[in-house]
């Protein structure tokens, strides 16, 4: 069996919306789901040329919606029902090993971090409260879950990163990444 690259699996689910996406399209479907259908006839139900009619069914076997098997000296068309009983979360949805190599999907973050840090060390604070999170979400990667440590160990820990402490506890806490109860933090999990 021949196995898609992301890219051929993006393109085959992409052609299946494009051919949801005509109004016409759709009202074959609904007639041919009522019985199966030829050309023909569908060009008189929807009054519209034949040639039309073959485009849009094209389209619509080609989307994998339909089946066709000649009749005497009609093509007869049928829904493939498996097709039609996906949710759009299952069309829509990639996991994350499908997605094309030419997207990367924390490409922002990286930037962000590239841009923010260097060796290790957080050497500006930005303005955009986006991408100070970014920051804070590397920096509490430091701290292990549900252990307690007392300030002057986070202080210790948070040197590493930046020589405003003050601001990175602060910030750690009030974004909801750490709790303070009497001096002593904890990492809250994610």
């Amino acid at each position: 069996m021949n196995k898609m690259t992301p890219e051929q699996n993006l393109e085959t689910r992409a052609k299946l919306f494009k051919a949801l996406g005509h109004p016409v399209r759709l009202l074959i479907l609904n007639l041919i789901k009522m019985k199966p259908r030829h050309g023909e006839e569908l060009a008189m139900i929807l009054k519209l040329q034949q040639a039309t009619i073959s485009h849009h069914l094209g389209k619509l076997t080609e989307a994998g919606l339909l089946s066709s098997k000649k009749e005497q000296y009609y093509q007869t068309y049928s829904l493939v029902k498996k097709s039609l009983n996906k949710t759009l979360d299952e069309l829509i949805h990639l996991p994350r090993k499908q997605l094309p190599a030419r997207v990367k999907q924390d490409a922002y973050r990286d930037k962000v971090l590239n841009t923010f840090m260097k060796h290790g060390r957080i050497t500006q604070i930005p303005a955009k409260l986006k991408k100070r999170l970014i920051l804070l979400e590397e920096v509490v990667k430091e701290f292990e879950p549900e252990y307690e440590y007392p300030e002057r160990e986070v202080n210790h820990i948070l040197l590493e990163f930046n020589d405003d402490v003050a601001y990175l506890r602060r910030a750690l806490v009030d974004h909801g990444y750490m709790k303070r109860n009497k001096g002593i933090y904890r990492r809250i999990n994610l």
